[in-house]
């Protein structure tokens, strides 16, 4: 690891040390939550699914539109049809927090709805899995990159236990190989290099060619709108994650639901 991403990790070791000293949150998860699997897996001539994503900025974009609270844009995200809410918890690069998964999943049982939330963490330990549980998550990030083979089962096991979805992102074949070992199920594949923040199209697509037909496989970044939905619908992905395009948005309706109608063709 190099740049930001070191940055990132170091400042998680810290974050870690002060949930192992008692911060961590005991929540009550009220009601039933969405299942992961029915929600992200693709049928024969079903469309691609789409995650759309809550972030406040990035090491990559830069600031993003903070016109709705986080509970308004996830609710405008259920019901504009997103199959998965995904939610940044980091604060010092993303501008998130466990507060705002927390007030997403609260919002989302009182309107009713049972949407899946993925906390998007950069986990390297069990406490951070706990606390998007206690927050109300469905299903937790894995992050390969930052971790090896033994971490990654480890982390995925944990979530299990605790009865999230890991869902494990990968750059590289190895890291795929790490995912299959852990019996990760839904397997994520990043378009960009978290390492350079460059994006690569191409190897993205291997990666995600190579994932068996028992899993569920997912596109993690780099959809610019209706046309990249549509190329990503013709691949074997099972959803794809929008984030920044819609973060752009003050109201992010409108460009959804463009999406979610290119997704279907």
């Amino acid at each position: 690891m190099s740049g930001v991403l070191a940055k990132i990790v170091a400042s998680k070791e810290a974050e870690v040390r002060a949930l192992g000293e008692g911060t961590g949150r005991a929540r009550h998860r009220a009601g039933p939550r969405g299942g992961v699997e029915r929600a992200l897996r693709r049928g024969a001539g079903e469309p691609l699914r789409v995650i759309a994503e809550h972030k406040r900025k990035s090491p990559s974009a830069g600031p993003l539109s903070t016109a709705l609270s986080p509970a308004d844009r996830a609710l405008a995200y259920a019901r504009g049809g997103a199959a998965m809410i995904s939610v940044l918890c980091d604060a010092p690069f993303f501008d998130g927090s466990w507060e705002q998964l927390l007030a997403i999943r609260d919002a989302l049982d009182v309107a009713g709805l049972t949407t899946p939330l993925l906390a998007k963490e950069f986990v390297i330990a069990r406490e951070q899995i706990v606390e998007a549980e206690a927050c109300g998550a469905d299903a937790v990030l894995v992050i390969a990159r930052i971790l090896d083979a033994t971490r990654v089962a480890a982390l995925c096991r944990a979530a299990r236990e605790l009865g999230l979805e890991p869902v494990v992102e990968v750059i590289t074949d190895e890291e795929l190989g790490w995912a299959l070992d852990a019996g990760a199920v839904t397997i994520g594949v990043n378009a960009r290099d978290l390492d350079t923040l460059v994006m690569d199209a191409d190897r993205a697509a291997r990666v995600l060619d190579a994932i068996p037909a028992r899993c569920i496989p997912l596109y993690l970044s780099g959809l610019k709108g209706p046309d990249d939905v549509r190329r990503v619908a013709a691949t074997k992905a099972h959803a794809a994650l929008v984030g920044e395009t819609l973060m752009r948005e003050d109201d992010p309706t409108p460009l959804l639901a463009s999406m979610i109608a290119a997704s279907k063709r």
